[in-house]
């Protein structure tokens, strides 16, 4: 791979990536997080049913959520007119479509490890719903974290379902998955695996920050 090539278009592959990858998992957390706490904490009519659809989504396969999501933003579809379809946007819908059921699932799980009587506990020292919101999410914060490890992984390596909402449209809605995929199938395996690299590099960064926050959490 040459040196301007490196220098152009690698380096916006990879801020691309970052930006698709960061904005589903904020996306996924914001609602995620909030949906495993209630089902994690409350009883209500149809909650198993709920329960059963989020570890059903876990193990969905991503294409099939990339092709709903196609048939969703396409122009005769049901969002055509928001003109989604083949740019960013559509791309950080569909990771973040990926990503939401193992935050709820994780996070949910979280929950449901505390004492049985953790509740009953916060609730004698007479704080308020918002107070005993934080002490929750203080108390899970190391199922939350198992959460955003395997939203992160879910979204990075995800290539099959981003393709077909993005498109690999260069400049556009091009990432690194994307791209090595499409230097492959060009018999390009010098290329491919110069941004392999940078994938594999990009994801053992933030394996790292996120394992030694885990181990800190932990250590607490």
């Amino acid at each position: 791979m040459g040196a301007e090539w490196q220098a152009g278009p690698v380096a916006e592959i990879t801020l691309r990536t970052l930006w698709v990858c960061g904005a589903a998992l904020v996306l996924a957390l914001s609602v995620g997080v909030p949906i495993g706490i209630v089902l994690g904490t409350r009883r209500f009519f149809s909650r198993a049913l709920v329960i059963s659809s989020v570890n059903a989504g876990m193990g969905a396969p991503p294409v099939v959520v990339g092709l709903v999501g196609a048939i969703l933003l396409a122009r005769s579809g049901p969002f055509g007119d928001w003109n989604l379809l083949y740019t960013p946007w559509a791309m950080i819908l569909t990771s973040t479509a990926i990503a939401l059921p193992l935050v709820i699932g994780l996070t949910l799980a979280a929950v449901g490890s505390l004492d049985e009587e953790w509740d009953l506990q916060v609730r004698t020292l007479g704080l308020s719903r918002p107070w005993r919101i934080w002490l929750l999410v203080r108390e899970i914060r190391m199922g939350l974290l198992a959460a955003v490890i395997a939203a992160l992984g879910g979204i990075l390596s995800e290539v099959g379902a981003v393709n077909m909402v993005g498109g690999n449209i260069a400049g556009e809605t091009r990432v690194l998955t994307t791209a090595i995929m499409m230097h492959t199938s060009m018999g390009e395996f010098e290329i491919a695996l110069d941004l392999a690299s940078v994938l594999v590099g990009l994801m053992l960064s933030i394996a790292l920050v996120l394992t030694w926050l885990q181990l800190s959490g932990r250590a607490r």
